[in-house]
């Protein structure tokens, strides 16, 4: 899903110590329960994500002993998943079948725990074949922190659609056209379509989510010459 360059990250992450972010635990118990992660201001920042079990008391209610002795049980890559599906979303919703068949401890029972922060961007939703505008105040240039062309809910730029066109919400394509066609500019617009973006998910209405920040321009030496 939507991906931090490495520059960004770092300045991501220094951005919410200075400011004092407060860091967010969701823990869902295995099975078909929503994990359910969320930012009233800005989007959302994976910073940790555990699939496993590296404690007996966690999701332990009802549970026989052989189920949670298990204390060193970890998915590898789960940081990776969430971040593609969640980084530069107000609220991203899954489960654990993301992971698909993937089970790192047979016979224990796991839980999702994802630790993350609310990155201060501004966060814009753009329905299919409408235009995207980014703007930054006089002075400042863009920098996206992520895109997204698909459908992940079926209330988002409903209006209107047929169930048909919306019933689909596993159809996204993370994209670095908005990007390349925006970053280090003050303004820039982009038309939410297939024609630009290609087409995930062909009969299903889509939309264009971004993520993005306003930076003062970095000066290198050569604009000083």
């Amino acid at each position: 899903m939507l991906c931090f360059s490495i520059t960004l990250l770092l300045a991501a992450t220094c951005l919410l110590a200075s400011a004092g972010v407060p860091t967010e635990t969701v823990t869902t118990c295995e099975g078909n329960h929503v994990h359910r992660l969320s930012c009233d201001n800005g989007v959302i920042s994976v910073q940790t994500v555990l699939y496993g079990r590296t404690d007996s008391v966690t999701c332990s209610e009802g549970k026989p002993q052989q189920q949670i002795s298990n204390t060193d049980c970890s998915l590898t890559n789960t940081e990776d998943v969430l971040k593609r599906r969640c980084d530069g979303k107000r609220v991203c919703e899954l489960n654990s079948n993301i992971f698909g068949a993937s089970d790192p401890c047979r016979g224990t029972y796991k839980y999702l725990q994802t630790k993350y922060n609310c990155f201060p961007a501004v966060h814009q939703v753009t329905c299919e074949d409408s235009l995207a505008y980014l703007h930054c105040d006089e002075g400042l240039v863009i920098r996206v922190y992520g895109a997204d062309y698909g459908r992940r809910d079926r209330t988002t730029c409903s209006y209107q659609r047929p169930a048909s066109q919306i019933q689909n919400t596993d159809c996204a394509s993370p994209t670095s056209h908005v990007s390349e066609s925006c970053n280090g500019k003050n303004s820039c617009i982009v038309k939410a379509s297939n024609s630009v973006f290609g087409d995930p998910c062909a009969g299903t209405y889509k939309y264009l989510e971004v993520a993005y920040t306003c930076e003062y321009p970095v000066i290198t030496p050569k604009d000083t010459v």
